[in-house]
């Protein structure tokens, strides 16, 4: 069973500076993930593997900036990006896809990322039943039009 409970915040300016800290450092993480990836593939027409990117990144500056899950979690997430892109181009080749897919792109520099993390890398005054993630994530446009900048979806797997 898969569900997620949206949690809308107005952080103050100094929880909205750490918010933005660890989302933009998710970003620029994605970011590296996305550049090494893509080289990879342009120079040796291998795929990158699920773990390889954070056994790459672990000394950068923005994978020691978060939380060792969590940026595990960002790095997967570009991995996943790579395994489907794969997946469509097989299916291009294969004639059943009508437009040619493209290889993941890079995220907009200076933007925002959502960044999951494990139940156990969080401490609550209301311990989780159920296990799961707890995910910052990047601003909505219709979350933006209410004046909040943060969300929290809390997911129980």
């Amino acid at each position: 069973m898969f569900g997620c409970q949206p949690v809308l915040l107005e952080p103050k300016d100094s929880l909205k500076a750490v918010l933005e800290f660890i989302c933009e450092a998710s970003n620029k993480l994605a970011n590296c993930g996305i550049y090494y990836a893509r080289q990879l593939y342009f120079k040796t027409k291998k795929w990158v593997g699920k773990h390889s990117l954070s056994y790459e990144y672990k000394a950068n500056r923005h994978y020691q900036a978060l939380h060792s899950q969590a940026a595990q979690q960002t790095l997967i997430a570009v991995w996943e990006s790579f395994k489907s892109y794969r997946v469509l181009l097989k299916l291009w080749l294969n004639g059943e896809l009508k437009d040619q897919p493209k290889l993941p792109n890079y995220r907009t520099k200076g933007g925002l990322a959502g960044v999951s993390y494990p139940n156990q890398a969080l401490k609550s005054d209301t311990p989780s039943k159920a296990g799961g993630l707890m995910s910052v994530t990047a601003p909505r446009a219709d979350v933006l039009a209410k004046g909040c900048r943060f969300g929290l979806e809390l997911t129980a797997l």
